[in-house]
Formats: structure tokens, sequence, C-alpha cells
């Protein structure tokens, strides 16, 4: 099973819906893990509902510090994707494993001034994440092992249709 570690900054919308859908979709194939530089105190309650209202279970996501997958206990990563421009910027801990790191960058949800704002972005971007996991359910399994594997993921990002920007 390969293993993924979904970063954004406060680990509270884009990277917990990624970690849902991610594990949701994938069966036993892949396994989803998310985390934060500086997380907020729990996941956003329309990230939540919103993942509930695509059939996506959303017991036991909380929001995590990336500090939880550094130690000699955290679980060896495959991939480790940042889905928000702050987190790509940081300077990410090193992880265990040889993970490769990709960057799908995604609009923050919570920035839509009124409640239907908001909540039509959180759909767009979870929309834009099942469109961009499912595509990555396409590669083989082999090809995660490849030199360019990393160029491959970042790819599909690239020519799918980006969610509502403004």
């Amino acid at each position: 099973m390969r293993q993924l570690l979904i970063l954004c900054s406060g680990n509270s919308a884009r990277s917990i819906m990624a970690e849902a859908l991610i594990n949701h979709r994938s069966g036993k194939r892949l396994r989803a893990y998310s985390a934060g530089s500086h997380p907020k105190a729990e996941p956003h309650p329309m990230a939540l509902k919103c993942l509930a209202e695509a059939g996506i279970d959303t017991a036991g996501l909380h929001s995590k510090s990336w500090d939880t997958f550094t130690g000699a206990q955290a679980p060896r990563l495959d991939l480790v994707l940042t889905v928000c421009d702050a987190a790509a910027g940081e300077a990410c801990p090193l992880f265990p494993g040889n993970a490769q790191r990709v960057h799908w960058g995604l609009p923050d949800p919570p920035a839509g001034v009124s409640d239907e704002e908001r909540w039509e972005r959180f759909c767009a971007v979870r929309d834009a994440l099942q469109a961009r996991i499912d595509a990555l359910l396409t590669i083989p399994d082999a090809d995660w092992d490849r030199d360019d594997f990393a160029q491959r993921v970042s790819a599909l990002h690239h020519r799918l249709p980006q969610p509502l920007t403004a």
C-alpha cells in the first residue's frame, strides 16, 4: 500500500478533504494522511459538511501538525502533496521514506465572503480534488517508483480544470 501525506498550512479544509477523498476512493490501494504547518484547532465545518454531502465518511478527521509525521513511528511516505501555496513555500521537515513531492495549488475555500459563496468554493475544491485523485488512481502502482512520477502527478493538476478562483 502506498502512503501519501497531504499538506496545507491550516489542515482544516483542502488537505482534510483530500485525505478523506483518497481514503474513500482508493480502497486499500492508498492510505492518505493530512497535516499542516500551523494546524487549526479542528477541520472547517463546511469541509466536513461538503464531504458528507458527497457520501464521504468524516469520522476521525482532525487537524494535526506535520510534526506528527517526522518521528520514528511515522508512516513511510511515498508522496507528499501540498495543496496550498503557503505550505508549498515553506521548508518542509524531513519525512520518513523516499517521498516524492508535488504541488497541487488550489484556492482556499473559506476565502468566500458570504456563506453561499463559501459553500460553492468548498464544493468546487472538493470536486477539483476528486478529479485529480481519480486521475492519480489511474497511474499503475509500478509507475510510482519511476523517476518521472512526480512530474506525471504534477501534470494531472495542470491539465484538469481549476476550481472557482474569484
